[in-house]
């Protein structure tokens, strides 16, 4: 990917992405039921993909749809398979990788469900809906409804009236599109980015069976903000504040599972609502904000994966969902139909969940330099998108590419604020970051972290084998 292709989808001035004009025609054969890619339907990347890849991404894409269920196992995992085939399609992969994705993601899916038609029926009313929702085993039945709901009213006036309306029905999905780390919208991204009704469906029914826990730290810390005249300071400064606050940064532990709500909530509510409490976006501001928050969050999921130059880099698997998700905030900010209150307001709310997942993973050290100084194991470190092909061979359930997409994305959004205070990666850096991310999957030991702010999450890592450790010994050749 080359900054031009995705700067031809961007409005320079405001971050808008500039949807080709055909892309209304090209997705014409897609519906509520139907998944439909064609070659030139690629995502804000914008390269040209060939017959065969978007033939295999549909096929495959629909088999997902009709097959499994969004959960693959009792615990809430999640199925990540739609965002696998659309981002390896949305880099170049061929139809052999995309075969090869699905394949090694398919043998754990749980099957899809038995529709309940009377449950079908009975979401209509939403007072009726409220007993179903966070529960997983109605996920087919809500989308069902959902499907239905689009088939009537098109994706976005459905869209519109359960995220964006200001009643409780929108309010109650707003609080679940941010639950599950994240993952109904994720799965949402991939639907408005590809214009899949189809997925947008997927989206909106995975928000319904996920609880609405997470909704009282979005609400209180909202509410907070509201009483706060003094501007917003830099999203990096709040981090800061998260890690110079020892009882917010102490809490969480590489032993407590779901340290969020055992950690974080439980013994630092308080100090997490207070800093994330700072939040507070002007209309004016989104552009930039949005900008800031998508830079921030690469580099607070990247400057993580260094915290020990001496062990093999690997990244915190919370902290890597911040930044898969942040190329939704694209496409979001685009719609004209969406208000910019609504704008304004999810991106408070992910730059809240940025300021607690880190929080979460006991402030991990943000060092630019240990960024700057990275020497990847391509020691020619050519072009980053020649690494590419080591994630079309990766198998992985998709995590890896989203987050080489989202980085390369990220790169282009920044480029227009190069001159700000928040700007911290520039110039070959960004090169490094992308060769970061194939060397962290590739390396030994767990793919991904959990809490890598805690030394004790390290003691499984492998000790990197290269004689530098890892990072160069001449800063001065670097651009900070």
């Amino acid at each position: 990917m080359s900054s031009a292709a995705i700067s031809r989808c961007l409005i320079r001035s405001s971050l808008r992405f500039n949807k080709p004009s055909t892309h209304r025609t090209l997705a014409t054969m897609a519906t509520a039921r139907t998944i439909h890619i064609t070659p030139e339907n690629t995502g804000l990347w914008q390269i040209k993909q060939d017959e065969a890849a978007a033939k295999k991404a549909s096929e495959l894409l629909q088999a997902d749809l009709e097959k499994h269920h969004v959960y693959f196992n009792e615990d809430g995992f999640h199925n990540h398979i739609s965002h696998h085939i659309l981002s390896l399609y949305g880099t170049g992969a061929s139809a052999e990788h995309l075969q090869k994705g699905y394949d090694v993601n398919t043998s754990y899916q749980r099957p899809a469900t038995k529709l309940h038609e009377k449950v079908v029926e009975e979401l209509e009313d939403w007072d009726a809906a409220k007993s179903r929702l966070g529960k997983g085993q109605y996920y087919n039945d809500f989308l069902a409804f959902f499907q239905r709901q689009i088939d009537r009213q098109g994706w976005k006036k459905v869209l519109k009236e359960y995220m964006f309306n200001g009643d409780e029905k929108s309010e109650d999905m707003m609080v679940r599109m941010f639950s599950g780390l994240l993952h109904p919208l994720i799965q949402l991204m991939y639907g408005i980015e590809w214009d899949q009704p189809a997925m947008v469906a997927m989206g909106l029914a995975q928000a319904c069976v996920h609880d609405n826990k997470i909704g009282k730290f979005l609400l209180e810390s909202e509410e907070v903000s509201k009483s706060i005249s003094t501007p917003m300071p830099s999203i990096a400064s709040l981090l800061d504040a998260a890690k110079s606050n020892k009882k917010l940064a102490s809490v969480a532990k590489k032993d407590i599972r779901n340290n969020t709500f055992k950690s974080v909530f439980a013994k630092a509510w308080d100090e997490m609502v207070e800093v994330a409490g700072r939040v507070k976006v002007k209309p004016e501001e989104l552009d930039e904000r949005t900008a800031e928050m998508y830079h921030t969050a690469i580099f607070e999921g990247a400057a993580p994966a260094l915290a020990y130059p001496s062990k093999e880099p690997k990244f915190d698997f919370f902290l890597m969902h911040l930044i898969n998700l942040c190329p939704a905030f694209i496409t979001i900010n685009s719609f004209d139909w969406v208000p910019i209150e609504s704008k304004v307001r999810l991106l408070e709310w992910k730059i809240r969940m940025d300021l607690l997942q880190y929080a979460a993973a006991a402030c991990p050290p943000l060092s630019l330099e240990r960024i700057a100084s990275y020497v990847p194991k391509d020691k020619k470190m050519g072009p980053a998108n020649d690494q590419l092909p080591r994630l079309f061979n990766l198998e992985e359930d998709g995590h890896a590419i989203k987050l080489f997409r989202a980085v390369g994305l990220g790169k282009t959004v920044s480029e227009k604020y190069e001159d700000r205070d928040w700007i911290k990666i520039k110039g070959d850096m960004w090169t490094k970051v992308s060769h970061l991310i194939v060397d962290a999957v590739e390396a030994g030991g767990p793919r991904w972290l959990f809490c890598t702010g805690d030394p004790a999450t390290w003691d499984e890592v492998p000790d990197r084998r290269d004689a530098v450790n890892g990072v160069s010994d001449k800063l001065d050749q670097v651009h900070l």
